[in-house]
């Protein structure tokens, strides 16, 4: 893996619904109203796991 892309992931402000895009060593908090509960976008792409 290279260690110079810096991974982004999208959340979701718990408090004012708004989109924050965050990186590893960023802040866990919304950029405009500082709420710190934040909720992880759900994935469009299919997963299927094989039961046994």
């Amino acid at each position: 893996m290279n260690d110079d892309v810096e991974r982004k992931h999208e959340y979701q402000c718990g408090e004012c619904k708004l989109v924050v895009v965050i990186g590893a060593r960023d802040p866990i908090k919304c950029l405009t109203c500082g709420h710190r509960i934040l909720y992880k976008k759900r994935s469009n792409t299919w997963t299927q796991y094989e039961a046994r």
